[in-house]
């Protein structure tokens, strides 16, 4: 459920790595962030590197699960508010002016955000440059810089 008091939302569709939910759900606290899974996972919520990348901070993390992306939906009270980042966009993220409880959505490590969810937000997709020859950042790190551009920001 988006919680009108986070600084931001971090929406994770189907991740796969333990360690770099783990790391965001850590940087989420960091900078009083909500963190939203959406399944199918490629871990179990229990698993030890998860709880063990997000050290001894995951009991002070604010996060919720979703069946689907239908079902996380239902609890968006803005819609708008809403950035996909995927390295597909036009638009960089430095190009949109954030708002505090904006959700920022990221897709799985492997394949990204699903082409559909994709296709019906052009608006307000978000791109982090990336100049050398890799074709994506690691998801905890494209995380990182959305916050902290988000809370650059807000001053």
């Amino acid at each position: 459920m988006i919680q009108k008091d986070a600084f931001f939302n971090v929406v994770l569709l189907e991740p796969e790595i333990p360690q770099n939910t783990g790391n965001i759900g850590r940087t989420c606290v960091a900078t009083n962030s909500v963190l939203h899974l959406i399944e199918p996972f490629g871990f179990e919520i229990s698993d030890k590197t998860l709880k063990r990348a997000g050290l001894d901070y995951w009991q002070y993390l604010e996060w919720h699960t979703y069946a689907n992306w239908k079902d996380f939906l239902k609890t968006v009270h803005q819609p708008e508010r809403i950035f996909y980042f995927t390295t597909k966009a036009k638009k960089h993220y430095t190009d949109f002016k954030f708002q505090k409880n904006d959700c920022f959505v990221f897709g799985k490590e492997t394949k990204g955000i699903d082409p559909e969810i994709l296709k019906a937000n052009p608006e307000t997709q978000c791109k982090i440059p990336i100049l050398g020859p890799a074709r994506s950042l690691n998801l905890a790190t494209s995380v990182s810089i959305a916050l902290y551009e988000g809370i650059r920001q807000l001053g």
